[in-house]
């Protein structure tokens, strides 16, 4: 008989093993490429679709029954195609980018108008601190997958460096938390 050291949640209680990983498991096949996921991504430029695997992300759209539940941190895929971008924008958690196909451009910015850019190859990742203006782009010809992790099981609002942007996701979370 073994011993177990760390106690399961009181979520897990009365789950099977089988139950258990069938709700801990998301497939690709699965996790719907989400086109509306943030307020810059409906804009010409900035296009890009978030497939959810362990919570909401950024998305905010935490209470999605379809991925697995989010504890301390969010896991999702993100598909940029060729031109598109994110426009700058910070979360109060550590956001971690992990290049899985492609070739993507993190830029980072001081608040003051100074950038500085990386490019990222396939297995490349960067972690941008809670706070700091960061965005990306896809300046190749093929689209780019990468993993996106946040650092916060339900973080709070993208805070988008543009002010309209920054009120349309005010007003798109309003409508996510009314169940709209």
């Amino acid at each position: 008989m073994s011993k177990v050291k760390h106690e399961r949640g009181p979520e897990l209680a009365g789950l099977s093993n089988d139950e258990l990983l069938d709700r801990y498991t998301q497939r690709f096949d699965k996790a719907v490429a989400d086109w509306q996921a943030f307020s810059d991504a409906k804009m010409d430029g900035f296009r890009r679709a978030q497939r959810r695997y362990i919570g909401g992300g950024g998305s905010g759209k935490h209470d999605d029954p379809d991925v697995i539940p989010a504890a301390n941190m969010t896991l999702s895929v993100m598909q940029l195609p060729p031109g598109q971008a994110s426009t700058a924008h910070t979360h109060e958690v550590e956001e971690v980018l992990f290049v899985l196909q492609g070739e993507l451009t993190v830029i980072i910015e001081d608040g003051q108008g100074q950038t500085a850019t990386r490019k990222l190859g396939r297995w490349d990742c960067t972690s941008c601190p809670a706070g700091v203006p960061h965005g990306f782009s896809n300046e190749g010809k093929e689209d780019v997958y990468f993993t996106v992790m946040l650092g916060g099981g339900r973080p709070g609002p993208i805070g988008y460096s543009d002010v309209g942007l920054a009120e349309e996701e005010e007003k798109r979370r309003s409508r996510l938390a009314a169940g709209a």
